[in-house]
């Protein structure tokens, strides 16, 4: 497919970022340095943002205006997408597993979060989304003192790993894959539906070069495609 971004200087190459702790400090907004700074870049390049979080939490953070500041738009690692604005082919989490064994996974997950013992505990501990379910173990409605606090925690006691390896454990046949990202959080999905997801809008498109920015890029992966060199750091899965 012919490239149609001829209005860009460099119009075979596309720059993702992610969100949390990329483009703004974990959950708070976007700095007008940064826009101006996406905007500039955006003149140059095609750039687009790959977010494990959902549309509405990608617009309290970077601007109800989100779908017109980039060419790309892709919420929960791309399962919901947009290109210029307009909604691409989307996925469903509840489709792939099927609501009996999603409830065995949730019932679980509930159980070991009654049992585990933590500083605090708040609300929101199983976010159900589009393309996934985000487990927190202190919940999701804590502040931001309280992120921190869970934060330092975590890397001390492992919360998060350790709830990780019992769902592997006790759910092997479910073709899952968990990622530990954030600061109170995980993401669990179907296997190929990380950040690498949104390299499937990408093919055809005539890019090149595929540069990602991300706060928690440990493990690298490159990627072959129609493209020539695409490369993907992801966050850590």
């Amino acid at each position: 497919m012919t490239n149609s971004w001829t209005n860009k200087e460099q119009p075979t190459t596309i720059v993702l970022f992610d969100v949390d702790g990329t483009l703004t400090p974990a959950r708070k907004e976007i700095s007008e340095a940064m826009k101006q700074t996406l905007a500039a870049l955006r003149k140059k390049t095609v750039i687009g943002f790959v977010g494990g979080s959902d549309l509405i939490k990608q617009k309290e953070q970077i601007g109800e205006d989100v779908l017109d500041l980039f060419d790309y738009c892709f919420s929960e690692n791309g399962l919901t997408a947009y290109k210029l604005g307009k909604q691409l082919a989307s996925q469903s989490f509840i489709g792939f597993l099927g609501e009996e064994k999603y409830q065995k996974l949730a019932n679980f997950i509930l159980r070991y979060l009654a049992d585990l013992e933590l500083p605090k505990k708040r609300g929101t501990f199983i976010e159900f989304r589009n393309g996934m379910i985000n487990v927190s173990p202190i919940g999701r409605n804590c502040s931001h003192a309280e992120r921190d606090e869970f934060e330092a925690y975590d890397k001390i006691h492992n919360i998060r790993p350790k709830m990780v390896a019992a769902l592997k454990a006790n759910f092997p046949d479910y073709g899952l894959i968990y990622s530990i990202g954030g600061q109170i959080s995980f993401d669990v999905m179907p296997i190929g539906w990380d950040k690498t997801y949104c390299l499937r809008h990408l093919e055809g498109e005539g890019f090149k070069t595929i540069h990602f920015f991300g706060d928690k890029t440990f493990e690298v992966r490159k990627l072959t495609s129609k493209s020539t060199h695409t490369h993907l750091s992801l966050d850590t899965l």
